[in-house]
């Protein structure tokens, strides 16, 4: 996963979102959320360097958890305003969460959740 701050978030406020952030997730079911250390930036990104944080989430609980997450992504995402981003990557497919409306991004989460949902 992917967070990218608003380009006019200043070094500490990207810092300080991605701690929010990754805190968050780690109230989960999830196994952990780590931080991935010198992770190239997805291809295409703008303001590359400090504005990107890259999260590593590893989950082995059902799918449910899954849901969970992606929720979570979304509520963290929408107590922020706009301007951030966080991309979601499994197996090559990404969803990019941002300032879609409220429509949009529900159906675009249905269809990604659809898509990698267990069995």
């Amino acid at each position: 996963m992917v967070l990218e701050p608003d380009p006019e978030t200043d070094p500490e406020d990207r810092e300080r979102l991605a701690r929010q952030l990754r805190n968050e997730l780690r109230t989960l079911e999830v196994d952990d959320v780590t931080t991935v250390e010198g992770a190239a930036p997805p291809e295409g990104a703008k303001g590359v360097g400090a504005s990107l944080t890259e999260l590593l989430v590893t989950m082995s609980a059902g799918g449910g958890v899954f849901v969970t997450v992606i929720a979570t992504i979304k509520d963290w995402l929408g107590r922020r305003g706009a301007g951030h981003k966080v991309s979601v990557t499994i197996d090559g497919d990404t969803l990019e969460l941002s300032d879609a409306t409220p429509v949009e991004r529900a159906a675009l989460i249905d269809t990604f959740v659809r898509r990698h949902q267990p069995a």
